[in-house]
């Protein structure tokens, strides 16, 4: 079972925000076509292209119905079938590493010092180890052939 072409519309041409929403969601489907995925989730993708294709209504309305169906068939890829974009893991673990190893760092640092101006010294080591979790997990995708060859302009 092959995806749906997102249809071109007039609006394509004269707004170029519209425009780049569509060759964003046109690229993300032609990089889908090179992976073999499964009638399930092939048919779920050309359901949400459907819904874009049939949407009626305002410029902006239409923006948000492409952003939102790409956003949705990304987190559709990944739930079910383990397949992201280049850095998608990268950029997950940068704010994860941040979080839950950057702001505890801080703290102690602080706590050490005896001065809690320091607390922020943490999130810029938390920012590295959680980079260099997410590149390790982005090459393991790479090398196991479940990265798509997708990158939104």
């Amino acid at each position: 079972m092959s995806i749906s072409p997102l249809q071109p519309r007039p609006v394509f041409d004269s707004n170029p925000k519209v425009a780049k929403s569509a060759i964003n969601l046109s690229n993300l489907i032609i990089a889908i076509e090179k992976k073999k995925i499964p009638d399930p989730q092939t048919h779920a993708i050309n359901e949400m292209i459907a819904g874009v294709n049939d949407f009626k209504g305002p410029d902006q309305e239409l923006k948000k119905s492409i952003d939102t169906a790409r956003s949705a068939i990304l987190k559709l890829l990944e739930k079910d079938l383990k397949i992201v974009p280049p850095a998608y893991y990268q950029t997950l673990w940068m704010s994860i590493g941040m979080a839950a190893f950057g702001l505890p760092l801080g703290v102690a640092f602080g706590a050490a010092i005896g001065n809690m101006a320091f607390l922020g010294i943490g999130i810029p080591i938390g920012m590295s180890i959680g980079l260099a979790l997410g590149a390790g997990m982005d090459s393991k995708a790479k090398n196991e052939g479940r990265q798509l060859d997708y990158k939104a302009i």
